[in-house]
């Protein structure tokens, strides 16, 4: 557990970067730090690790004063990753994630075997061991810096703005190891960024900043969603809360309507019969999505087998494992169709999902609530 006391930075120019922040990071779980540019987000962050000193306050790890310990000691105790990973650019990968293991003092082949198993954990092929960070790509970079801060097992990691550089496909694929590793792992970790999506998607808590260095929120991501404690909270949620809400709201309850589908390779003839308004979901031998069919377009010969150049791509999944009514939604609303695909944890289609439906479970949970 890190514990914020009164804690303020105040620089020689007079400026607040922190305004006496009272604050605890729960042990084993993801805090995230949101908020503008200037708000004392990443110099909060800083002052856990002593790169910065705080002018008044106290910080605790795990109930001891941080400035009880060597500045230098309580950094190698703590994972940290930084925007564009930080890496030696001379060193090989392999040798850049043994870094912290050999500043302790452990042998070179022990920190290499912990280099190389770590690699394997965080998605990285053995053989980009021997190549340099140049070689390697964004988001490849920034899973060696992951590795990296991993590599001696620290209880702590401080992670700031890791991913924010990297493309957005590339930077939702690096949210989702995270959330992999932390459910392996359970490190206590501190996490800034200036992305509300992505502060909501990864922390178990969020702490909202505003300028001046001032906390303006802390709560569980569905709480600051639905109850914003202020103005400035919900203006910088943004005005599409009630739809990022919807991630933390149980699909319980939704029904699984029927979908039409037809195999890849089935004759067009037998997709008209089954198509329902005008389209028809093409699976594999599986019974897996693979795309929409529209019969609506003029098709060839009835008689001619289906194609995957006959298909409008995506196929509006919703997993049915996640159980959240946002991700039901999204499915509905991007479908081609109007009806979101339904999928079992194999990615096997179950059934389809509406808008409509959608909407009549959440008013439902609503109306139980307002009676509760």
């Amino acid at each position: 557990m890190i514990e914020f006391r009164g804690v303020t930075k105040r620089f020689p120019d007079g400026t607040v970067a922190v305004d006496h922040l009272d604050l605890v990071v729960d042990a084993g779980k993801i805090t995230v730090f949101v908020g503008p540019s200037g708000c004392g987000k990443t110099t909060s962050l800083r002052m856990v690790n002593r790169m910065i000193e705080p002018s008044e306050g106290t910080i605790t790890v795990d109930g001891r004063d941080i400035t009880s310990t060597d500045a230098a000691q309580l950094r190698r105790g703590m994972g940290y990753v930084i925007q564009q990973a930080g890496l030696f650019p001379h060193r090989t990968i392999l040798d850049n994630v043994a870094t912290v293991p050999l500043l302790l003092g452990w042998s070179k082949g022990k920190a290499r075997k912990r280099a190389a198993e770590l690699m394997e954990i965080v998605g990285l092929a053995p053989e980009m061991a021997q190549r340099y960070p140049s070689q390697l790509s964004g988001g490849q970079q920034q899973r060696v810096g992951v590795a990296r801060a991993l590599a001696a097992d620290p209880p702590i990691l401080l992670m700031d703005e890791p991913f924010s550089a990297v493309d957005p496909v590339v930077r939702e694929s690096l949210q989702d190891e995270l959330l992999r590793l932390q459910s392996e792992l359970g490190k206590t970790i501190v996490f800034v960024t200036h992305d509300i999506d992505e502060a909501v998607k990864l922390g178990d808590k969020v702490a909202v900043l505003q300028v001046g260095g001032v906390l303006a929120q802390y709560d569980e991501p569905g709480t600051l969603l639905a109850r914003p404690a202020n103005d400035f909270v919900d203006g910088f949620v943004g005005r599409d809360r009630g739809y990022r809400g919807l991630g933390f709201r149980s699909a319980d309850g939704l029904p699984l309507g029927d979908l039409p589908t037809v195999r890849l390779g089935a004759v067009l003839a037998e997709a008209r019969t089954t198509a329902e308004q005008g389209w028809v979901l093409v699976v594999d031998e599986e019974h897996k999505p693979l795309g929409w069919l529209s019969v609506h377009d003029p098709l060839p010969a009835d008689d001619r087998p289906i194609g995957t150049d006959d298909l409008v791509p995506g196929e509006s999944l919703y997993d049915v494992s996640s159980g959240s009514l946002r991700g039901a939604l999204d499915a509905a609303l991007s479908s081609p169709s109007g009806l979101g695909v339904a999928v079992d944890d194999r990615g096997v289609a179950v059934g389809s999902v509406s808008a409509t439906d959608v909407l009549a479970v959440l008013d439902a949970a609503r109306e139980h609530e307002a009676a509760a």
